[in-house]
């Protein structure tokens, strides 16, 4: 089982993700579970918003292990656009356990395009392509 943190560099409040389900060259699949201590949480809901950053933490999982598989160095990225986003809900109780799924559709450079979708028992919330610009750092990973 891959360490989530060792993988993504957001902690505390930030830090949505709580396990990575699979993860290979392409694709890569993580659960979080809905908190009250989540950004955007407004009562017993979180605006659906934030699963664009279910999306970003989970495509910091793949590139992530790319880069650390492929070149043992340590890897951020920030998101630089978002070329779509749908969603198919209006809120999200608290306590769902979400499945997110991100597929990486083509890079150049360190540039990539990822596209994420997001369930809760197998219903989609949203679906969502994003850009990444990726830095490399020369610090090995340990």
């Amino acid at each position: 089982m891959m360490d989530i943190e060792d993988l993504i560099p957001h902690r505390d409040r930030m830090k949505l993700l709580d396990e990575v389900v699979s993860v290979n060259e392409d694709v890569a699949v993580t659960s979080a579970r809905v908190s009250d201590r989540w950004p955007l949480c407004q009562g017993a809901y979180v605006d659906p918003v934030v699963l664009i950053e279910i999306v970003a933490q989970t495509a910091a999982v793949l590139v992530s292990s790319k880069i650390g598989i492929k070149r043992g160095v340590r890897g951020r990225g920030w998101i630089v656009g978002i070329k779509n986003a749908d969603f198919f809900v209006d809120r999200i109780p608290l306590d769902t356990v979400l499945i997110a799924t991100v597929k990486d559709l083509y890079n150049v450079d360190q540039y990539s395009v990822l596209d994420g979708e997001v369930t809760a028992a197998a219903k989609p919330l949203c679906r969502v392509q994003i850009q990444v610009f990726r830095e490399i750092d020369e610090e090995k990973v340990l």
